[in-house]
């Protein structure tokens, strides 16, 4: 096959796509593939502003930060070996994969 497998993981917290990573490499290298990666890209925060009162206190506000986390990988030289053990893991729930061949 020898094409270059791209590998997006998201998730809003830092360990779950940490841990997957790993998952990821460590079933990656036991079939003979090359991995680069993970490599961290940019977290994306999203920040929403609330008033605390809905009536008398104007100025007073609560601020919320909602982070997402993302990680990119990318297979060299993969075999169907690869590819079946990639289908075979078991992440956890909390973390989006979006596989690009």
């Amino acid at each position: 096959m020898s094409q270059r497998i791209r590998i997006k993981l998201k998730s809003y917290d830092h360990n779950l796509v940490d841990k997957s990573a790993e998952k990821i490499v460590k079933a990656v290298k036991s079939t003979g593939a090359v991995v680069s990666g993970p490599i961290p890209l940019p977290t994306h925060k999203k920040v929403f502003t609330v008033n605390r009162s809905t009536f008398v206190n104007k100025k007073s506000r609560e601020q919320f930060e909602l982070a997402t986390f993302k990680r990119l990988m990318d297979v060299y030289n993969s075999t169907s070996k690869t590819i079946d053990s990639l289908m075979k893991l078991e992440l956890p729930s909390g973390v989006e994969v979006e596989i690009k061949v």
